[in-house]
């Protein structure tokens, strides 16, 4: 008879073996020379992930591929050899790339799942870019993004485009595709939820005409996993098509690591000790995944996706992390009001409020996964659970002009009018939450649910809806305009024309949702 001894306590130092890369690594994956890797023997389907951009700012952005000519092999490399691979890019003011703006070479290795992010600087401020990828013969999709404006300078609007929740085996990525083809269109934020954990089975296997091996079929746990996970999702081509379209920012909500997790705590009774590897390796393939900054990779189990830009003097917008630094939700209705419950920990909760009290911006717009506005107090998973945190964020908020709360996770479209006092359901309006449906999770979806009462009992929630889609908002000096957008069926196909649920407008400085 065998046994087998306990593992051992993971140590940091073993954590950032795990789950980050050394900074020479890093450095070297940003900006490298090319004479830093061997060139790599002819492949085919170099950029089958796709582009993307992201962390924009006046004078440039972040540029990201990832090389992965095999993207769903399982050992989560992508059939890529263990080494690092040159990767040259270039950005242009024309889409022939005549007028080269920059060019590098950035060094894609094992480490980052050869993953690249060069950051990109020097460029004029509101311009249009294209940009592109090179590995020996092979050329990667066309890239765009447009710079922000200079500081101080005010453009005569911005448009944003927000998503939640693709849960790529619920259905096909429609609302993606239209979204990647609204005429307006300056940046997109993904609000969580971007890839789901799950096991997919042929019991939660709605998209038609789609199948997955045996290896997508357990709840993702090890970094090959994710990796394996991000790839299947990414390989949409709605969902690329989006990412070439626009500059992306992102934060996580709970399936970027497991449901219901809160910090350090599994909702499934895994011990920290072992909870903190999985969320290790977890945020490690965000980073790889996605256009963040520098500032985003991880140390381990520790990782800072908070971000924050201004739109020159018209909007401020905010990155927030609901996931990483909350308490676990309340066991008791007394832990549940208890003074010093928090959602984003004290130095996120300082850091939002020096920037809403010291914005310049006309609006001011933050983004992170979960709900604000009060809707019942056995909805601990929102900020209904955490409401001291809630008023501390309310009082916050106050400090600034036009206060603007995006948010996703529920599934559903949803606009209200933030109350200032959350015990006074008729107190004057502070703000307005924009609640972005889901791409794909639950399926098609339909107008109202077995929830439409809890949400539509209050006055200040003014839109509900339970279909798939994607929200549109326009900022400009006078107005906010949010357009609500619906489509009727994702299951079968990607072909459902988009609908629109909803108009409003909010005058700037009156915290209201007109009815457009």
């Amino acid at each position: 008879m065998s046994t087998t001894a306990p593992p051992a306590p993971l140590s940091r130092r073993r954590l950032l073996q795990l789950g980050g890369a050394s900074a020479t690594a890093i450095a070297l994956g940003i900006d490298a020379p090319a004479a830093q890797a061997e060139p790599l023997p002819h492949r085919e389907g170099l950029f089958s992930l796709g582009v993307a951009s992201g962390a924009p700012r006046p004078d440039g952005a972040v540029l990201w591929t990832r090389l992965a000519p095999e993207p769903l092999a399982e050992d989560g490399h992508a059939d890529m050899p263990l080494r690092p691979v040159s990767v040259r890019w270039e950005v242009a003011t024309d889409e022939e790339f005549g007028q080269i703006a920059a060019r590098g070479t950035a060094l894609a290795q094992p480490e980052l799942a050869h993953a690249v992010h060069p950051r990109v600087e020097g460029l004029d401020p509101a311009t249009a870019h294209f940009y592109r990828f090179r590995v020996g013969p092979q050329t990667s999709p066309v890239g765009r993004f447009r710079t922000l404006p200079a500081e101080g300078t005010a453009p005569d609007a911005f448009s944003i485009g927000v998503v939640s929740c693709q849960a790529w085996y619920h259905g096909h990525f429609t609302a993606h595709r239209h979204l990647a083809a609204e005429e307006e269109l300056d940046l997109v934020v993904f609000v969580g939820d971007y890839i789901y954990e799950y096991g997919i089975t042929s019991a939660n296997l709605r998209r038609q005409g789609a199948e997955v091996g045996p290896a997508h079929e357990v709840e993702t746990e090890t970094l090959e996993q994710y990796r394996l996970r991000y790839s299947l999702f990414k390989s949409d081509p709605h969902l690329q098509a989006l990412h070439a379209r626009v500059p992306a920012v992102a934060v996580w909500d709970d399936h970027e690591v497991q449901n219901d997790y809160a910090g350090e705590t599994s909702s499934t009774g895994i011990s920290a000790e072992m909870f903190v590897h999985r969320i290790a390796v977890a945020y490690r393939a965000f980073y790889e995944n996605m256009p963040l900054d520098l500032t985003a990779l991880p140390e381990g189990p520790d990782a800072d996706i908070t971000a924050g830009f201004d739109v020159g003097s018209l909007a401020r917008i905010s990155l927030l992390d609901t996931r990483q630094f909350r308490d676990p939700a309340p066991a008791t209705e007394e832990e549940q009001q208890a003074q010093e419950r928090t959602m984003l920990g004290a130095e996120q909760e300082r850091w939002i409020a020096e920037r809403l009290t010291d914005s310049p911006a006309t609006w001011n717009v933050m983004a992170h996964g979960v709900v604000l506005v009060p809707i019942t107090e056995d909805r601990v998973d929102m900020w209904d659970g955490y409401p001291a945190a809630r008023r501390r964020m309310l009082a916050a908020m106050a400090e600034a002009d036009n206060p603007v709360m995006l948010t996703g996770d529920i599934h559903r479209h949803v606009a209200a009018e933030i109350p200032s006092d959350p015990a006074d359901p008729g107190s004057d309006p502070l703000g307005v939450e924009l609640v972005c449906t889901s791409v794909a999770s639950d399926g098609d979806g339909a107008p109202t649910d077995g929830y439409t009462e809890d949400w539509v009992q209050h006055d200040y929630v003014k839109l509900y809806d339970g279909r798939r889609g994607y929200l549109h908002v326009r900022l400009s000096a006078e107005e906010m305009v949010s357009s609500f957008w619906v489509v009727d069926w994702i299951e079968a196909d990607d072909t459902a024309p988009k609908q629109l649920r909803a108009r409003f407008t909010t005058p700037a400085g009156d915290p209201r949702l007109i009815p457009a």
